[in-house]
């Protein structure tokens, strides 16, 4: 993302298959994994 100011990195752990999934749906749908996992969180968060 050229345009966007840049964020700290964060690393975490997670299951090699979940993440080539995630990636993969991702990459079929146009998108960064970045932007899955902002767009995850933000979904979590705004739940009660």
């Amino acid at each position: 993302m050229p345009n966007q100011p840049k964020t700290p990195m964060k690393s975490f752990r997670i299951p090699e298959d979940l993440y080539r999934a995630a990636l993969e749906k991702a990459r079929l749908e146009g998108k960064s994994l970045t932007d899955i996992v902002r767009e995850s969180l933000e979904s979590y968060l705004s739940q009660r």
